[in-house]
């Protein structure tokens, strides 16, 4: 019998091991974790400095491979597949978004022309009304024509995830999404992603902030690269 498509999870991991190696040493950044995330969640990856989040957000995005175990987006394997077919993955079907909005962005580019190439790069049909519907969702309606030089460091931010979920993505991925901005603007980001989570797409949010663990469906803690109850 075909599992519905609703049951089978956005991601799945097993047993991740993943090491970084220095002249010195080997640093074992996750320990044999795993995880589902189920389709349309909000699942935040809690923890300290240095437990491994980032680590897994990068894995879970497609930009890095373990070093041990296996990770699945959509069912589809990731250590099965190449290089290439690895970036087709991402580009088509993940959206990520790392802590500093500056390494998202590309300055020649206004936010209305972000979500279009992002649209463009999964290979989807979105109209330019639903373009400014997702900005006005993040605050960013009046700021169509803006480009990155000209928004606040939270705007930015927010430009950053309003790319991400364009196209409708499966699987959306946030690096730290809050910690380079203010409290207020913070609260307000989590806000709007709990909107954004209605389009469909499933958010994987790695931080440290509390409040983002309050907002979140299930809350996946990370201690020394281990997952801890």
């Amino acid at each position: 019998m075909t599992e519905p498509a609703e049951a089978t999870p956005a991601a799945s991991c097993r047993d991740l091991v993943k090491l970084y190696r220095t002249q010195t040493s080997v640093v074992r950044a996750l320990n044999r974790v795993s995880l589902d995330i189920a389709q349309k969640s909000i699942v935040a990856v809690f923890g300290p400095s240095g437990s491994g989040k980032s680590s897994l957000a990068r894995i879970l995005a497609a930009i890095d491979l373990p070093d041990g175990g296996s990770v699945e987006v959509g069912g589809t394997a990731l250590g099965n597949l190449g290089a290439r077919a690895r970036r087709r993955l991402r580009r088509k079907r993940i959206g990520y978004v790392c802590a500093d909005p500056q390494h998202n962005l590309l300055a020649y580019l206004d936010a209305e022309e972000h979500i279009e190439l992002a649209v463009r790069m999964r290979g989807v049909k979105q109209p330019r009304s639903t373009h400014k519907e997702i900005l006005e969702i993040l605050g960013l309606g009046h700021r169509l024509h803006h480009r990155p030089a000209q928004l606040s460091g939270g705007e930015q931010q927010r430009l950053s995830v309003a790319a991400a979920v364009s196209g409708r993505p499966a699987l959306v991925v946030l690096d730290e999404p809050t910690a380079e901005l203010d409290r207020s603007s913070a609260e307000t980001l989590l806000e709007q992603i709990a909107v954004l989570r209605s389009r469909g797409s499933t958010f994987v949010i790695s931080s440290h902030d509390p409040s983002v663990a309050e907002m979140a469906d299930e809350v996946v803690r990370l201690t020394r690269g281990s997952r801890v109850a």
